[in-house]
C-alpha cells in the first residue's frame, strides 16, 4: 500500500513580460483542483532581458518551485525552457503553444507585442466608461459633466447632439451636450470651459424645419405646434450662433452630414487643441 506524500504548499513562480494576471489565474485554478486549494504564488512581471531569467529559475528551483509564464518573445521562451530543463524545474508555457497553432493555421507571424491583451482591456473600459459619460450627462441633464467632458456639444434641438456624443464615446472621449434654448440660461459651467472642447452644431432653418415637422408626426402631435414653428427655428438658430461667438467656439453646420462626418470634425478640433497647448 502507498503512503501518503507530506503535504506540501506548492510554490508557483509566475514569469510573464506584462503583469501577468494570465499566468497566475491558470495557476490558481490548477491549484484549486488539489486538496490543499492553496499555493504561494510570487508574481514576477515585465521579464524583458535574458539576462534576467537565470536568477529567476535558479530561486524557483531552490524552492523546489514551478515556474507558470507568459512570454511572447520567442528568445526569452527558449531561454527560460532551457533554464528550467538545466534545473529540472517543472515550467510551463501558457502562451507559446497557443501562438504557434495560430501562426500555423493563419500562415501569419505574431506581433510579438507584450501586453496587447490589457492594453484591448483598457480600452474596452475606457470606451465603456466614456458611453455612460454620454447617457449620464445627455441632453444637459446635469452641468456637473460640462466641466468633466473632453468635449462639450452645443446646439439647438434637433441638431443631433446625442448621437454624436455617443459615436464619440465609442471613440473613447468623454461627451456631454447642452441644448440652447433662447427662454434657458447657458449653464454657467460652459464658460470655464476651453474653447477647443466645445463644439457648436448648427443647421439651416428649413432642414431643421422639416426635422421637426418629422419628429412632431412620430410623435402624434399637430404639425403647427411653436417646436417647429419657422420663425421660431430662426430664432432659436440666431440666438444659438450667438452663445457660440460669445464662447469661441467651432461652429459646424450639420445639415445634410452623416454623424460619422461630424464626428470626424470635432475629433480635429479637439485633438489640434490638445497640440496646442
Amino acid at each position: 500500500m502507498a503512503v501518503p506524500r507530506e503535504k506540501v504548499q506548492p510554490v508557483i513562480y509566475i514569469v510573464s513580460d506584462s503583469i501577468g494576471e494570465t499566468a497566475e489565474l491558470v495557476g490558481r485554478a490548477a491549484v484549486s483542483q488539489f486538496d490543499a486549494g492553496n499555493a504561494e504564488i510570487r508574481r514576477i512581471p515585465y521579464v524583458s532581458h535574458p539576462e534576467e531569467i537565470p536568477a529567476i529559475v535558479a530561486q524557483a528551483a531552490e524552492e523546489g518551485g514551478v515556474i507558470i509564464f507568459t512570454l511572447v518573445m520567442p528568445h526569452l521562451r527558449e531561454i527560460l525552457l532551457a533554464e528550467a530543463k538545466r534545473h529540472g524545474l517543472p515550467a510551463v508555457d501558457i502562451l507559446g503553444p497557443v501562438l504557434d497553432a495560430l501562426r500555423r493555421i493563419t500562415g501569419r507571424e505574431p506581433r510579438f507585442e507584450p501586453g496587447l491583451m490589457r492594453k484591448v482591456d483598457e480600452e474596452y473600459f475606457a470606451r465603456v466608461e466614456a458611453i455612460e459619460f454620454a447617457v449620464k450627462y445627455d441632453d444637459g441633464r446635469d452641468p456637473r459633466g460640462i466641466t468633466e467632458a473632453d468635449v462639450v456639444v452645443l446646439g439647438v434641438s434637433r441638431t443631433g447632439k446625442t448621437p454624436l456624443c455617443m459615436y464619440l464615446a465609442h471613440k473613447r472621449i468623454k461627451a456631454a451636450n447642452v441644448p440652447l434654448v433662447p427662454e434657458v440660461p447657458v449653464p454657467n459651467e460652459v464658460f470655464s470651459v476651453p474653447s477647443h472642447r466645445l463644439v457648436g452644431l448648427t443647421i439651416q432653418p428649413d432642414y431643421l424645419f422639416s426635422i421637426r415637422q418629422e419628429r412632431l408626426k412620430t410623435l402624434g402631435l399637430p404639425a403647427d405646434a411653436e417646436y417647429a414653428n419657422a420663425e421660431r427655428i430662426r430664432r432659436e438658430l440666431a440666438y444659438a450662433e450667438d452663445v457660440m461667438h460669445r464662447l469661441g467656439c467651432v461652429i459646424i453646420d450639420v445639415t445634410g452630414k452623416a454623424v460619422e462626418e461630424t464626428a470626424s470634425k470635432v475629433l480635429e478640433v479637439y485633438y489640434r487643441g490638445l497640440r496646442q497647448r
